[in-house]
């Protein structure tokens, strides 16, 4: 197969009339490269390597089929009508023809699988190498099926995300967009990667929602820049951008992600482990290892089979936004780039360049022609109530919209002219009887835009926490009825707390609920359990030990040295936090995997050799810990007692201390490899949603529970056993272990020891003892968490981004921690009901 490789390979670089030479240089590889890719003399070629080639070459989708399938070792096609001939001719019947498809479609009404597009040929010779078509792969290659399977959940995930925010309903708001200014695009020769001397054609960059996917296939470098002023639609325009690349009859073969960028530090993280990263959160089952040893998420990231769509540059931190656009013009793959104009403007003129080889389209403000034709149809009695006539509630603005002779009305309107605005009107005056807009014409209670803006930010959540009826058909909706101060007392300090960290950012993770508490909080906590659990572990196997007749009555010196165990303990797991507050790893991470007995067997994946020594290690060196702390209590009751000459106690407790080291440091060691191997990824149908990846982890912290506590509690007597054999061989010493006493021991650090971990350095525990328990202790969030994080997505406030939250709306966030932040709890300007006088609403000029 390797010669009718080489055999194509020839002919379709004669059909371009290229040289070897030329061809490589074209292509970035060395003439040897190619030399070797058409003679067949290189056994085993990138799959990177050929696309290179197959992009200059303007290589088709059916060519490029073929030509991986021969790579694969798969026969070739046997019509003669599809083999290129020396000139570069073929006899195709029809050469329209819908290409193979790359992979099975998914099922109906699923996007399909991507497949790559036909190159476009230039207005002359070929020209630089250019991102057209995607990666190579083999037709039933592990990428092509995990890029299939990413699309078809990202396709879903969107769909679902685009009904919830209710953007056909009555029918999406027209959003539309203009070329932006020349200053913050690069030169159109460099954006059509046309050769020197080559004139470059007019970009076509004019459209709306329904064309935003064909203007950016047009244009060349693939590489995409979309601005707008807040809440002009830029992430509902990435989101249709997304599924009409999707939906496409040939999609780009690349997959297109939005992932949230506020939170990302271009100074410690590249863009390519940012996407990787995101990848393996969203969708765990990414995490399966190739044979090389990498994860699938980092193969389709580094094959470039994924299409970053950044929203949110304008929420990365002005410091940052800066580096991150020097990060991003490091590289020339394919992105789309949403941001405001006026943080993006700033950022082009800190590094003297805008996005390298992009493109830039500036979204348009709605007109009043277009909310005459969408707020009456929101208003559902409009036509029902004769008064009102066919714009219901909004006649009378609208009429003063259309004059735009007052300053109130031209105001309102530059206010309505974005969607979230509008949105907002509607949820408070469409959807809430009594509400009557003519208050958002009264120029004494909103004298400026922002106090209008500011009035719609601050009774949204009001109103969407007004009383309602609950259906009783749909019982299982998980929405219920919760006062709307307390509501926005808890989102409040949800928003609040997105600001605490190094740098605002917009993903409400559930497993960083722990870091909103200080450091020496969080600390004392762990410290607290770690204690607690020992304690409580000791109590038990006491109490079990004594309630069988094996034990004696429990004696005052034995209630001591178990308080002081459980003391020792909890300067233990305090230290542990400490260290890793140390190494910036304070935040436990959700884990992505499962425990499953299947995980060992024959011919399923296995986690690397390297994970699961690195565990041993650092089971290794916290048991090691333990088992001195143990040694050293023992110790210190031994001299207490003064029973024992001190120099016969100093040697007890170095034997004992050397030989606890060991036997607890290599128990828990085999425990946490034990755990490492039994490792096995989470699967498609796991993919992660919030309340998914929660779910996930809570069985998986149970089974690490179960599995510990087994571990170690048999480890401890086998390790003992073996260790103390080992050092009576080589050492003047006389140890003993027996098994009874090693049982129980084990016991107690099996029992003690796994509830710690898991209740104070796992995510799941972590939000357990912080979230559920901590955090609504304080009344800083319901004790239904989980319920009322469920509860703010359905009512609209929230909106979910893979495994996390966000708020609707960076706006809306910022409202809230604002107002949170100033008064140490929000409070409306508004009480939710009936229609409410814009008199009743005058704001406040502190901090407007």
């Amino acid at each position: 197969m390797s010669n009718e490789l080489g055999t194509r390979m020839r002919q379709l670089r004669k059909r371009a009339c290229l040289t070897q030479e030329q061809l490589a240089e074209r292509a970035e590889v060395s003439v040897s490269t190619i030399g070797r890719l058409e003679n067949g003399r290189l056994p085993e070629h990138r799959l990177r390597t050929l696309q290179k080639v197959a992009e200059v070459l303007n290589v088709k989708p059916e060519e490029w089929q073929r030509l991986t399938a021969t790579l694969d070792g798969q026969p070739p096609p046997t019509d003669p009508a599809e083999v290129l001939t020396p000139s570069g001719t073929r006899g195709e019947p029809d050469s329209a023809a819908q290409p193979e498809e790359l992979v099975p479609t998914g099922q109906p009404g699923e996007p399909a699988p991507a497949v790559p597009p036909a190159a476009q040929p230039g207005p002359t010779a070929p020209a630089a190498p250019l991102p057209g078509p995607g990666p190579a792969m083999s037709p039933a290659g592990p990428l092509v099926d995990a890029a299939a399977s990413l699309a078809r959940e990202v396709g879903r995930r969107w769909q679902r995300e685009e009904k919830h925010r209710r953007v056909h309903d009555p029918f999406p708001l027209p959003v539309r967009y203009q070329p932006a200014s020349a200053a913050l695009m690069d030169r159109p020769e460099n954006i059509q990667r046309l050769q020197p001397g080559v004139p470059a054609r007019d970009l076509d960059l004019n459209g709306d929602l329904r064309t935003v996917a064909d203007t950016y296939r047009s244009i060349e470098s693939q590489r995409l820049v979309i601005l707008g002023r807040a809440g002009s639609g830029k992430s509902i325009l990435a989101i249709k951008f997304v599924l009409e690349l999707l939906a496409a009859p040939t999609p780009s073969l690349r997959v297109p992600v939005i992932l949230s960028i506020g939170s990302w530090d271009p100074l410690a993280i590249t863009p390519r482990d940012l996407l990787v990263d995101h990848l393996l959160r969203d969708h765990p089952h990414l995490a399966r290892t190739t044979p090389e040893g990498a994860t699938l998420a980092a193969e389709l990231v580094d094959s470039d089979l994924i299409l970053p769509v950044l929203d949110g540059f304008d929420e990365l931190a002005e410091a940052l936004r800066g580096p991150a656009l020097e990060a991003l013009n490091a590289t020339s793959h394919p992105v789309v780039l949403t941001s405001r104009q006026d943080e993006y403007a700033r950022a082009v003129r800190d590094v003297h360049a805008p996005l390298v080889l992009a493109a830039c389209i500036e979204l348009a403000d709605l007109t009043v022609k277009d909310l005459a034709e969408y707020l009456p149809r929101t208003d559902r009695l409009g036509d029902s109530l004769g008064s009102r006539g066919v714009t219901g509630v909004w006649g009378d603005v609208l009429d003063e919209l259309r004059v735009c002779d007052t300053p109130a009305s031209s105001r309102l309107g530059q206010v309505l002219g974005t969607p979230l605005m509008v949105t907002l009107a509607r949820t408070m005056y469409s959807e809430v009887p009594g509400n009557d807009p003519v208050e958002l014409l009264d120029t004494a209670s909103f004298p400026t835009g922002r106090h209008l803006e500011e009035h719609l930010l601050a009774n949204f959540v009001p109103t969407v926490y007004r009383h309602r009826t609950p259906e009783r058909a749909d019982p299982a909706s998980g929405q219920r009825n919760r006062d709307p101060e307390q509501a926005e007392r808890w989102l409040g300090y949800l928003a609040h707390s997105l600001t605490t960290g190094a740098h605002e950012h917009g993903d409400l993770a559930w497993w960083r609920f722990g870091s909103s508490v200080r450091l020496p909080m969080r600390i004392l906590y762990t410290a607290l359990i770690g204690g607690l659990c020992m304690f409580a572990a000791n109590w038990l196997v006491i109490l079990f030990t004594v309630s069988i007749g094996y034990g004696r009555s429990v004696q005052a010196p034995a209630m001591v040295e178990v308080t002081v165990f459980g003391l020792c303990s909890a300067v233990v797991f305090g230290l542990v936090h400490c260290a890793l507050a140390a190494m910036g790893r304070t935040v436990a991470v959700p884990t992505q995997v499962r425990l499953r007995l299947a995980a060992v067997a024959p011919g399923v994946e296995h986690r690397p050799v390297r994970e699961i020594l690195t565990r041993f290690g650092v089971g290794l060196l916290g048991g090691s810990v333990l088992g001195v702390a143990h040694a050293w209590t023992n110790a210190l009751f031994r001299a207490l007692a003064g029973t024992i000459p001190h120099a016969d106690l100093i040697r007890a407790a170095i034997q004992d201390t050397l030989a606890a080291g060991l036997i607890f440091g290599l128990t828990a060691g085999l425990a946490f490899g034990l755990i490492a191997a039994f490792e096995a990824p989470v699967d498609i149908a796991a993919a992660a949603t919030p309340m998914r990846l929660l779910s996930v982890n809570r069985s998986t912290a149970t089974r690490q529970f179960l599995v510990l506590a087994a571990a170690v509690t048999v480890g401890l007597a086998v390790c003992g056993y073996v260790v103390v054999g080992l050092l009576q061989q080589v050492l003047p010493w006389t140890l003993l272990w027996p098994l009874d006493a090693a049982l129980l021991l084990g016991a107690v650090g099996g029992l003690g020891g796994s509830a710690a971990y898991v209740l104070a350095l796992t995510a799941w525990g972590q939000w357990l003892t912080v979230a559920r328990f901590w955090l609504p202790l304080t009344r800083r969030l319901p004790w239904d968490t989980a319920a009322f994080l469920d509860d703010a997505y359905r009512r609209g406030v929230l909106r979910q981004a893979g495994a996390v939250y966000q708020f609707r709306h960076i706006r809306l966030q910022q409202h809230l921690a604002r107002v949170h932040g100033r008064s140490g709890r929000v409070t409306s300007n508004v009480k939710p009901g009936p229609r409410r006088r814009a008199s009743d609403e005058r704001a406040s000029s502190e901090g407007r």
